[in-house]
């Protein structure tokens, strides 16, 4: 490959393109791409495309997964595993998904992983019919209950909000190894909290991933920040047992401060950060005697995962169009 001048050529191009990400048009861009079934395609055919993303995905296949769950439980962080797939279109395909989560359930019991389990209820068929997810994540939260292992139930897009609350509804009347997570930059937030708090339910809080309206979503990074301290303050007074997931500093220092003003022991809440995103910053919370647990995606349809976690850092967009550059 040629070198360039500094300043100029593909490697400066990429850089130019990652510090533009503070442009909520190019955002708004890659969450768009992340619904694209044609570039989804063209990306998951492509062996560089596959080969960089593996820096957030496991691998394909449960083995992948594992292997990288056993060197997290060696650094002392937990896992949670999360086989990716959503939106599903057949009762056959959702059930597929099932199986693979029990399969994952059996392999942390089997190979006593320090892990748990997150599943989308659009993977177990919620665009089906409600209650084929319903009884898919029953199967789930079984097998869990049996192997002592927890099941968090992921938040998709504000569409899906209130279809997933009423599952969680139906299903925590007989599994009480259930959690949810919800989502900072909606403006709904702040009563689902409320009603979850009542549930005592353990929620996982995230600032959201997904391209939403500013009818239903704070549209600025700042709102978003604001909103999200509020929640965390919220569940660090009255929840359950709050898992954080972020990898912003503030936000990180905030939560220390809020366990001491809560009188928090360090084991009634846990961190939560994304496998590939800031393993320094995972490595010096765990120092500090904080919970870590990593969220560890494996399968086959990585791509709208992938695409997301582009669209939320710049130093993300910027690593994959650098190894772009260097093909």
């Amino acid at each position: 490959m040629t070198d360039h001048p500094r300043g100029s050529g593909p490697r400066a191009a990429a850089l130019h393109l990652a510090r533009a990400l503070g442009s909520s048009a190019l955002k708004a861009s890659l969450l768009k791409a992340a619904g694209s079934k044609t570039l989804q395609r063209q990306m998951t055919k492509n062996p560089l495309a596959r080969r960089v993303a593996g820096r957030f995905i496991a691998g394909d296949a449960l083995t992948d997964a594992v292997e990288v769950v056993r060197r997290l439980n060696a650094s002392g962080a937990s896992a949670s595993l999360d086989y990716l797939g959503e939106n599903t279109d057949s009762d056959a395909q959702a059930r597929a998904a099932t199986v693979a989560y029990l399969a994952a359930l059996d392999s942390i019991r089997d190979e006593r992983l320090d892990a748990e389990v997150s599943v989308k209820l659009t993977a177990l068929g919620l665009d089906v019919r409600p209650a084929l997810a319903i009884e898919e994540a029953a199967r789930v939260a079984a097998r869990a209950k049996e192997t002592h292992t927890f099941v968090a139930i992921d938040m998709e897009s504000h569409d899906y909000v209130d279809r997933t609350l009423a599952s969680l509804d139906t299903l925590r009347r007989a599994y009480d190894n259930l959690g949810v997570c919800v989502q900072a930059y909606l403006y709904r937030t702040p009563d689902d909290l409320e009603r979850l708090i009542d549930w005592q339910v353990r929620v996982r809080l995230v600032k959201g991933a997904y391209r939403e309206p500013s009818e239903v979503a704070y549209p600025d990074k700042a709102s978003v920040d604001r909103a999200f301290a509020r929640l965390l303050e919220r569940l660090m007074e009255a929840g359950a047992y709050p898992m954080i997931a972020t990898h912003d500093p503030r936000l990180l220092r905030l939560t220390k401060k809020l366990a001491g003003r809560y009188q928090r022991d360090r084991d009634t809440f846990e961190f939560q950060m994304l496998y590939g995103v800031r393993r320094d910053l995972q490595q010096k919370i765990l120092e500090e005697g904080y919970r870590v647990r990593v969220y560890v995606p494996y399968g086959g349809q990585w791509y709208p995962y992938f695409m997301r976690r582009l669209a939320e850092q710049p130093a993300n967009l910027y690593f994959f169009l650098s190894h772009l550059a260097k093909a």
